[in-house]
């Protein structure tokens, strides 16, 4: 009996000891480490969003430009439209701190590669209206941009307004983008964005092919876009 009741009493010590330790290194908080706090990292897992920062540099990894006219054919009532596009887009665009176009900023657009479902309006547009074998490029630099936070965020969407000169079939204009921005998590700019203009302001010839009676004076132009940011 003495021999079962002292290893009995050795045992109960021991796990009153240990009780004693646990409850000294856990402190009043019940578990959350000295002076009741959470260990660092500790916030359910979750992490921190990158702050929304001033400024930024975009470059271009995935573009295309569409352009869509309206046109007329002999012998049907109503109008259809044209669509073609070329995927051969590149350029930066520069955001200053102070929401300015940095100087350099420039995007073009590879007018050769435009592609349509017609070989016949691909050719004449490439042969007779854009001159591509001689001006083979559309070039666009910004002057102005409107619309877009200064803290460039990291989620969301906006509009905006993009100003600046274009220079087709060797003449420059100004022209405006209105578009949209979507911002991503992976530091990316993405969206489209639209302008429109008359054939006459840049000099480009009018379509006549086959039974096309007409066609309307209006470009429109689009560019669906995504940039990386840098």
């Amino acid at each position: 009996m003495k021999r079962r009741s002292f290893t009995a009493a050795m045992v109960g010590g021991a796990v009153l000891a240990a009780v004693a330790f646990v409850s000294a290194q856990q402190g009043p908080g019940g578990g959350q480490g000295q002076g009741g706090q959470r260990p660092a990292g500790g916030q359910g897992g979750q992490q921190q969003q990158t702050p929304p920062t001033a400024g930024m540099n975009l470059e271009i990894v995935e573009g295309t430009a569409t352009y869509t006219v309206s046109e007329q054919f002999v012998g049907i009532d109503f109008p259809s439209d044209a669509m073609g596009s070329s995927s051969k887009v590149a350029g930066t665009l520069g955001i200053a701190k102070d929401g300015s176009v940095v100087p350099g900023s420039k995007l073009t657009v590879d007018l050769s590669a435009l592609k349509s479902d017609q070989d016949m309006r691909d050719n004449f547009a490439k042969t007779r209206t854009l001159e591509t074998d001689k001006f083979p490029m559309a070039e666009f630099v910004p002057t102005k941009v409107e619309g877009l936070p200064l803290m460039i965020p990291t989620n969301g969407q906006n509009g905006f307004k993009l100003t600046g000169n274009m220079t087709i079939h060797g003449v420059t204009k100004e022209v405006v983008f209105q578009g949209i921005a979507t911002y991503g998590r992976d530091n990316t700019v993405s969206g489209i964005a639209k302008t429109s203009f008359g054939f006459d302001t840049f000099g480009l010839a009018v379509p006549k092919i086959g039974r096309l009676a007409s066609v309307d004076n209006k470009i429109n132009l689009s560019l669906q876009f995504k940039f990386k940011r840098s």
